[in-house]
């Protein structure tokens, strides 16, 4: 939590000395006009990305498998347009970074060998489903098929008759 703060905290400032250095050296126009072409291409980059990683889950998803290393690509690929969207030369590294499919592969590689994410709902053969026409695999607790009805078991569920209103 404190990490977060800080990050805040500091990834503004470190924009703003960096935006009124380079502002000094090369001039306003010149810096706002380098921010806004960042962005423009950073956002280029992502949308040939961000396609080329869905088509990749897709083909995942096809064969049976979990798009696992996929899914944690498009979440680094958010990131990466989020950061890009923001002002300033340190954001637009970092996004550049999460862009940059050499780099981004081993470390999605990594996150999902840490452990940090875990499959829900996939076993070694793929994903497991049931549906309605075979029942679920063992351990998945009980069906039970049936018809529900209410019957009048009491007075008080029973309708009121004339002969009950005397």
């Amino acid at each position: 939590m404190r990490f977060l703060f800080l990050a805040f905290l500091t990834v503004p400032l470190v924009e703003m000395l960096l935006l009124f250095e380079v502002s000094d050296r090369i001039g306003g126009l010149w810096t706002l006009a380098l921010v806004v072409l960042t962005a423009v291409i950073g956002i280029q980059i992502l949308k040939q990305q961000g396609f080329s990683t869905l088509l990749r889950a897709r083909t995942r998803l096809e064969s049976g498998e979990l798009p696992a290393q996929e899914i944690i690509e498009g979440m680094m690929l958010a990131a990466a347009g989020a950061l890009l969207l923001t002002p300033g030369f340190l954001t637009d590294t970092i996004g550049f970074v999460l862009l940059s499919g050499p780099l981004r592969r081993p470390l999605a590689r990594r996150i999902i060998r840490a452990g940090v994410v875990t499959s829900m709902g996939a076993g070694a053969g793929g994903f497991q489903t049931w549906s309605n026409s075979r029942p679920p695999p063992s351990g998945h607790g009980n069906v039970y098929e049936g018809e529900y009805s209410k019957q009048p078991d009491s007075k008080l569920d029973r309708p009121e008759s004339d002969s009950d209103q005397r």
